[in-house]
């Protein structure tokens, strides 16, 4: 499908040139961000599933039944997708396989922002982008390496990703 006419077109802002659907599409993933960053980390909701996913023994032994927590994390994982996948489809080509093309560049981003950390994961994903679209401006044939070699220096001076949490369980 098409954009809509409003959206078509481009702002200036200073140098820079953006299109207004991608402007959109930004202030669209502020808003759901905050929203899940809000759900997960200011309500019982959210307490009860980040318990459950460190120590789920704990939280069954409270008498918190967690099946219903997750379900609905998985619902609400579903729904996020299916939205990015609407917003994503008046700028790219939408066929069933779509998500694996952007689910090693997702896996490098989790690994490079540290397991457990929302705004680690936030960070990794403008630090990837910006690498990348540097990358590719100079040489566009390393563009996929380069998230690769960051990962690398990444995990090199800091194991647990830039503002992953310490297990030590693991350590």
């Amino acid at each position: 499908y098409s954009m809509p006419a409003i959206l078509k077109g481009q702002v200036m802002v200073g140098d820079f040139i953006f299109s207004r659907y991608r402007l959109l599409l930004l202030a669209i993933v502020i808003v759901v961000m905050t929203a899940l960053w809000l759900l997960l980390h200011k309500t019982s909701f959210g307490r009860v599933v980040r318990a459950g996913v460190q120590r789920p023994d704990m939280v069954a032994a409270l008498g918190i039944r967690l099946q219903p927590y997750m379900t609905a994390i998985v619902v609400l994982g579903v729904s996020t997708a299916a939205l990015g996948g609407v917003l994503f489809g008046p700028i790219a080509v939408v066929h069933p396989a779509m998500g694996t093309e952007i689910m090693t560049v997702a896996f490098v981003v989790v690994v490079i922002g540290g397991l457990g950390s929302f705004w680690g994961v936030v960070l990794a994903a403008l630090l990837v982008g910006v690498v990348r679209g540097i990358t590719i401006h100079f040489e566009p044939a390393a563009g996929e390496a380069s998230m690769y070699v960051l990962m690398f220096l990444v995990l090199m001076f800091r194991p647990r990703g830039l503002l992953g949490e310490r297990i030590e369980r693991f350590e």
